[in-house]
């Protein structure tokens, strides 16, 4: 019995084809910022192995997968001097174009492919912003209430910016 070609080449497109791959990205560009900018940032994936470093603003790029039929998570820490540390996590999310295998990725591409590339995850986050708080040694307020005399370099520049001279007498 032969086969029409015709035939064989769409069965052989159907069962070989992975829906997700094909359409999606195999990373993610995403932005890294901070308030204030100038935080140092480190990227680390699900196995706790760091992936970038940097200083905001950056971007990083990102793979949505962590091997077969696992989503990537990524915890970000930035940190500043005079500011409180801060951690954030961004979380791959499932990708629709992984159900397009039911019609035309075949049982090869919903099974193997797009679980082993990753594709069928997408990172949605197009931009993580760390908002890092003021505090750090020598600035919290002591618990008898005595004054507490500190370094100028030990201010955050915010608060600086706020500082006012003490008037002097004449």
């Amino acid at each position: 019995m032969r086969i029409p070609l015709p035939l064989a080449l769409a069965t052989t497109l159907l069962l070989s084809n992975s829906c997700a791959t094909i359409v999606s990205k195999p990373r993610y560009p995403v932005s890294i910022t901070s308030q204030p900018p100038g935080a140092t940032f480190t990227v680390t994936d699900i196995d706790g192995k760091e992936v970038f470093t940097g200083v905001t603003p950056s971007a990083v790029q990102l793979k949505p997968g962590a091997g077969y039929f696992q989503k990537q998570e990524y915890t970000i820490k930035f940190s500043l001097a005079g500011y409180e540390p801060k951690t954030t996590t961004i979380t791959a999310d499932f990708n629709g174009w992984y159900l397009g295998n039911l019609l035309f990725g075949g049982v090869i591409g919903m099974l193997i492919v797009d679980p082993l590339t990753g594709a069928m995850y997408r990172i949605t986050d197009k931009e993580v912003q760390g908002t890092l708080v003021t505090g750090g040694q020598g600035l919290a307020p002591t618990q008898d209430g005595s004054l507490q005399i500190v370094s100028i370099e030990d201010v955050p520049l915010p608060l600086r910016e706020k500082m006012q001279p003490l008037p002097t007498k004449q």
